[in-house]
């Protein structure tokens, strides 16, 4: 493949990838707009959707205090990985 062939697919990529950005963006706002509707409403009806906006509890593990308190038995079970990152600049 030339270099202007490549150069051409970078371009392609690039734009195909800030697609996303903005439909990401664009469906932010629907749903901050949709929950502002909801108010304290964990359910609504709709026509034919029906939307829901539910706390959810999760418990994570606080590495950063795990790693402040048991330094050592944070190593110990650490694991690293090595990958390769491809990046369009």
């Amino acid at each position: 493949m030339s270099s202007m062939e490549i150069a051409a697919k970078a371009r392609e990529l690039t734009e195909l990838k800030r697609m996303p950005e903005e439909l990401e963006a664009e469906i932010t706002t629907l749903e901050d707009a949709l929950k502002s509707a909801m108010g304290d409403q964990e359910q609504v009806i709709a026509g034919a959707y029906k939307l829901t906006w539910k706390p959810v509890t999760s418990a994570r593990v606080d590495t950063t205090a795990f790693k402040k308190a048991m330094p050592e038995l944070a190593e110990r079970f650490t694991k690293t990985t090595t990958t390769r990152r491809f990046l369009v600049a």
